[in-house]
This record gives structure tokens, sequence and C-alpha cells, in this order.
């Protein structure tokens, strides 16, 4: 009795699954052109940035193979569509919400996301490289107004 029950959720599961991939959100992967960066204060800073932040925050997103499979695609989009709103970092020519909060936002390790370094290792970063793109940030946007 209870194997007959166990394929119709995993038939039904299975349907869903194939239902979900017709919803329209998550399959569009936009990267806009890169209009303007920042004034990167060192070479370094800009690395570290690109390796741990502009999947979210830029028009530079690499978009993985299951970026394109619902519903994992929504979380995606949605969190670098979220992202590029926050702070994006080849629009700079456009205002930026929270470029004044960004180096405390690193050093208190709110970014990168926990859930985005579950699959992005190379994001992950050291007490050092943390350190570093934080006073990066502190020295770049210390002069700009929002």
């Amino acid at each position: 009795m209870a194997l007959p029950r166990l394929r119709r959720l995993a038939l039904w599961l299975f349907v869903l699954f194939a239902l979900c991939q017709l919803v329209p959100y998550g399959h569009r992967h936009v990267n806009p052109p890169v209009v303007a960066e920042p004034a990167w204060d060192a070479p370094g800073t800009r690395a570290l940035a690109k390796r741990a932040c502009f999947d979210c925050h830029s028009n530079e997103t690499v978009w993985p193979l299951y970026a394109y499979v619902a519903p994992v695609s929504w979380l995606v989009l949605s969190d670098v569509e979220s992202g590029r709103r926050h702070l994006n970092f080849s629009e700079w020519n456009l205002p930026q919400k929270h470029f004044e909060d960004a180096a405390e936002i690193v050093r208190s390790k709110d970014m990168p996301l926990q859930k985005y370094l579950i699959l992005h290792r190379s994001a992950r970063l050291t007490d050092a490289e943390r350190d570093q793109l934080a006073d990066g940030f502190a020295r770049m946007f210390a002069g700009k107004e929002k």
C-alpha cells in the first residue's frame, strides 16, 4: 500500500516540477551593458568585489546552469534584481541606494549572503580579504554623494 502512494506522490511532484518550468519568471537572464564603474581605489578592491559581489551587484552576472531551472531560477533572478537595485557597480552613473553602507555590510559579514556562498566557494572571503574590501569601499565611497 505504501509503494503506490509513494509512486503517486513522486508523479505529482514531477508534474508540479514540470509545470513550474512553464512560469515565465526566471527564464530571462539579462546582462545590460556596463555603463560606468566606480573609481576603484585599487585593482585589488575591484578584484575582490568582482569575485564576491559582481554576480548580484553588477551587469556582469555569471548565470549558472541551475539559474535556468525553476523554482531555483526564481530565487536567483530575484536576488540579482534586488542586488542590482540596491548597488550596481556597472551603473555607477545612477544613484546607488546603499553604497555608503557597503563597507560595514561587508565587514559585518552580511554580504555576500550565506545562501550564495553555499554554491559559490570562490566568493568566500578570508578575514583579511573582507577587511581589504571593506577598507577599499570606505575609501571609495567616502566622498560620493547619494
